[in-house]
């Protein structure tokens, strides 16, 4: 029986094209998307973890597969749940809660996490950056009815 390169009794890795196992770049756009709630640099959470950026830049992308440990280690340095990792999955394949394109570039039938887009991160910071509470108290009430179409 002719070798086939990868130990016996080991289903083929799914993702072996070099994209990763679509959990995995789910797993790696969760971490992305706090990172960056948190308004931290690639820098910032290697430095908090003991990494390099470009150890976390894997990650973000699912690239690398991230151990149980350094998952357990996200959760703490991110303040969120090692379940928040996990949030969203769709079936045993899921599609990446973040796009790697644009949203308007993204099929019809994509939904994506708006919680990750630039757009809605953008939105957010300029937000924050409204230094009068009650005036951002109004502009929130504002939205709100704005997406209830009154």
């Amino acid at each position: 029986m002719a070798r086939t390169g990868r130990p016996r009794g080991r289903p083929p890795r799914a993702g072996s094209d070099g994209k990763g196992h679509p959990i995995d770049i789910h797993v790696g756009h969760r971490v992305r998307l706090r990172r960056t709630q948190l308004g931290w640099s690639q820098e910032r959470l290697a430095q908090a973890l003991g990494l390099t950026f470009q150890q976390v830049q894997k990650y973000e992308r699912g690239a690398n597969r991230i151990g149980a440990s350094r998952l357990f280690d996200l959760s703490r340095v991110l303040d969120v749940p090692v379940s928040f990792f996990f949030d969203d999955l769709r079936g045993e394949t899921p599609q990446p809660a973040i796009p790697a394109v644009g949203a308007a570039e993204a099929p019809a039938e994509y939904e994506a996490d708006p919680l990750g887009l630039s757009e809605t991160r953008g939105l957010v910071d300029a937000y924050w950056r409204i230094g009068e509470p009650e005036l951002r108290r109004r502009i929130f009430e504002l939205t709100k009815a704005l997406a209830r179409g009154e």
